[in-house]
């Protein structure tokens, strides 16, 4: 039954606690430095490697927030947005059971367009409002072939057109809503990421921070650094292929969520950094 609280419905990262991923690493902080204690968060969770798809019977708590399993079959590309339509899906039913007072269902990224105008329905009949987080230029990134950047595109208008407000955390995400799709008149509201401003208590001899340069080869103040993802975008060939040219002695340590996928193996076919004991992949 209704408790008089605001209840979000949070949809789209792969869920909590988070592993990696802006997406799931907002959401894990929004959670734990929560203020307002009359929100009631509710966080869906990919259930990743199942060979079935559904709810997982696995309800938890995390940080005060109420999380939900999402059973999804590894069905390729495809598998992102099936989970964020049964997630949904699955989201308006809790609402609709616990009879929440004016819901907000708040989607991260734009994946499921298609099916979009059929679950606003759902939740207008429940007085809820829909958010969506735009996320970046999807349509753009290299790592999707042609017909998928074409589909991205078409379910970004969708969800643009059909949403009550987008929420951009780039003020340049939030210029080319307005500018692309101005037609739909989008309410948007740009909110920037928080950063966590407590120093940390490690130090160069902290027993941990000796143990890891130990285990990865990697002298302190000796090497340089890169954070990101292993995507095309971030042009890791560019970094590693410059980085071989020069004649520093220092290591170039890369700490991303790097497998040895299809991308891993072109970059290291074309370059042949395996050769360079300077460039260190440190998980």
């Amino acid at each position: 039954m209704e408790d008089g609280k605001q209840h979000v419905y949070i949809i789209g990262s792969k869920g909590i606690p988070a592993k990696y991923g802006g997406f799931e690493t907002f959401v894990e902080k929004l959670t734990e430095y929560q203020v307002d204690k009359n929100i009631q968060y509710h966080v869906a969770c990919m259930t990743e490697n199942s060979a079935k798809s559904g709810i997982s019977d696995k309800h938890f708590e995390h940080n005060g927030a109420k999380c939900f399993n999402i059973d999804v079959p590894n069905i390729g590309p495809a598998r992102a947005i099936y989970y964020d339509i049964a997630a949904l899906r699955y989201a308006i039913q809790i609402a609709k059971n616990n009879q929440n007072h004016r819901p907000i269902f708040y989607v991260l990224a734009c994946r499921i367009g298609p099916v979009i105008n059929n679950l606003k329905k759902q939740i207008s009949d429940l007085n809820g409002k829909l958010f969506i987080n735009p996320d970046g230029h999807e349509w753009m990134r290299g790592k999707w072939k042609y017909p998928i950047r074409r589909y991205w595109k078409y379910s970004e208008r969708l969800m643009v057109k059909h949403t009550d407000e987008l929420i951009c955390d780039s003020k340049n995400i939030e210029k080319y809503i307005k500018k692309e799709y101005g037609k739909y008149s989008p309410k948007t509201n740009y909110i920037s990421y928080g950063t966590d401003l407590t120093k940390s208590t490690l130090n160069s001899n902290s027993p941990i921070v000796q143990k890891w340069f130990e285990e990865k080869n990697v002298k302190e103040k000796d090497y340089f650094l890169v954070v990101g993802r292993f995507v095309p975008e971030n042009n890791y060939k560019t970094m590693i292929s410059q980085f071989m040219k020069s004649n520093t002695i220092r290591d170039f340590v890369i700490i991303t969520n790097v497998e040895e996928n299809r991308l891993y193996k072109k970059i290291k076919k074309e370059t042949r950094f395996d050769k360079d004991n300077r460039i260190k992949f440190v998980g």
